[in-house]
């Protein structure tokens, strides 16, 4: 009997995804708060800076290495960011940027992006062989 199930994800990465998926409409939440209060800017700022490549980048199927968990935090804001200029971008081309259109549109790609595995990590961090030191050269 051949039954076709889907894979089970661990509670952990369900948990880590329904996060990240929340995270950008929190932020688009908290603009509704009382201008200059920190509880405003400050999930706006993080989300901003660091929701979208970490939805990219996480979670990985499997669990990462201690170097693979740096290079993720490492490689998080920058993608961010390009995910928010790019967006940011193409919103001034069509002449509809708003903070509001921003915020919705990141926070949609952040959802759906959430939604799919990471993105690979190269293989050195992923379980590639250890580096070992050189032997010393050979004198002729």
């Amino acid at each position: 009997m051949s039954e076709n199930r889907r894979p089970v994800l661990p509670a952990r990465q369900i948990l880590t995804r329904t996060a990240l998926a929340l995270s950008g409409w929190v932020a688009l939440a908290a603009t509704a708060l009382p201008g200059g209060t920190p509880l405003r800017w400050s999930p706006v700022l993080l989300f901003v800076c660091f929701g979208p490549g970490l939805a990219l980048l996480y979670p990985q199927p499997g669990p990462l290495r201690p170097g693979a968990r740096l290079e993720a935090a490492a490689l998080a804001a920058p993608l961010g960011l390009s995910l928010a200029v790019t967006v940011a971008t193409s919103l001034f081309l069509v002449e509809a940027f708003s903070g509001t259109a921003f915020l919705v549109s990141l926070a949609a790609l952040t959802t759906l992006a959430s939604a799919l595995p990471g993105l690979p990590l190269p293989a050195a961090t992923r379980g590639a062989v250890e580096r070992t030191p050189a032997a010393p050269a050979r004198r002729r």
